[in-house]
């Protein structure tokens, strides 16, 4: 069982007593509630002992883009423990407390990084016809490579191009030299993952050239996409049913294009990935998010249900 408990580089602004007393650092994704739910569950079942073979409790660091899980499968963890079996879980904003969701197959997005460096001529503002803008280059690719998603991939697929960085210039009467853009390429299937990965670089260069631009593209894969196996995903929906309720888990949710590094334990050992409602919360990743605590004895629960039914005696 695995709980990961990073949290991310963002300012609070929930206004909560508890609230983060670092600025800068927040519990912005419920790694916190994670790590509670499984601490209350290893209490639990270290108490009652309920259970006939090894129940494994994980909790991972730097899942936030920093590959926590990849980094533990590399030191030994799966052999090391002995893990036959690998399970996860996740709050979800905007699904009710007290219910689950989950899917056989791909849930969660591959997650790659893209960056552009783009050098053109510099100038100045009032003067643009001596200049190679890398402003008006670098905004153009950003248009483009939406042609991707909207004429490379099939419509019944998924996929998601986003530049989320934008860095040129320091003055308004300059024309900078250079640009530099990064961002993320996201997908479902190898073979998606696979042409973002050639059609990016060829449409990044392309446009530049048209322009006179010169550009520069680095392209690095992060987390593979997050699969959950089928009997253990059907075993998982069967336990969250027995906690909550069959009719309080939908077991054939839509993926989210967010992405997971929990993805490497599930390409060494078969298990599921879960996700538990958080009610109406604000989204993941935003400065007002708030873990609702009472989701604590839902996902606590679940672990102990999924560790006493899989190990029974």
């Amino acid at each position: 069982m695995r709980a990961d408990m990073d949290a991310l580089p963002m300012t609070e602004m929930t206004g909560l007593p508890y609230a983060s007393k670092t600025p800068g650092k927040m519990h912005a994704c419920g790694h916190d509630g994670h790590t509670s739910m499984l601490l209350g569950a290893a209490r639990y079942l270290a108490e009652t002992r309920n259970f006939a073979g090894t129940a494994v409790v994980i909790f991972q660091p730097a899942e936030e883009g920093g590959a926590g899980a990849q980094a533990m499968v590399k030191d030994g963890l799966i052999t090391r423990f002995g893990i036959d079996e690998v399970y996860g879980m996740h709050n979800f904003p905007g699904l009710p407390v007290g219910e689950f969701a989950i899917r056989p197959g791909p849930i969660m997005a591959s997650a790659d990084h893209i960056a552009i460096e783009l050098e053109g001529k510099g100038g100045h503002a009032a003067r643009p016809h001596f200049s190679i803008d890398p402003v008006l280059v670098g905004a153009q690719i950003v248009n483009q490579l939406q042609s991707i998603v909207a004429r490379n991939v099939d419509p019944l697929e998924s996929a998601v191009v986003s530049i989320c960085v934008f860095h040129a210039g320091n003055a308004d009467n300059v024309i900078p030299q250079t640009a530099q853009l990064r961002g993320t390429a996201r997908s479902l299937t190898p073979e998606v993952r696979d042409l973002l990965e050639k059609r990016i670089p060829e449409i990044v260069d392309g446009t530049a050239k048209l322009y006179g631009a010169k550009a520069t593209v680095k392209y690095r894969r992060g987390y593979p996409v997050l699969v959950n196996h089928a009997a253990q995903t059907d075993f998982a929906a069967q336990v969250a049913g027995a906690i909550a309720g069959q009719d309080k888990v939908d077991i054939d949710m839509a993926p989210v294009m967010g992405a997971e590094d929990f993805s490497f334990m599930l390409n060494a050992r078969p298990g599921a990935f879960i996700f538990v409602g958080n009610g109406d919360s604000a989204g993941l990743h935003h400065p007002a998010y708030d873990f609702n605590d009472e989701v604590i004895p839902v996902g606590t629960s679940y672990w102990v249900k999924l560790v006493e039914t899989a190990l029974a005696g």
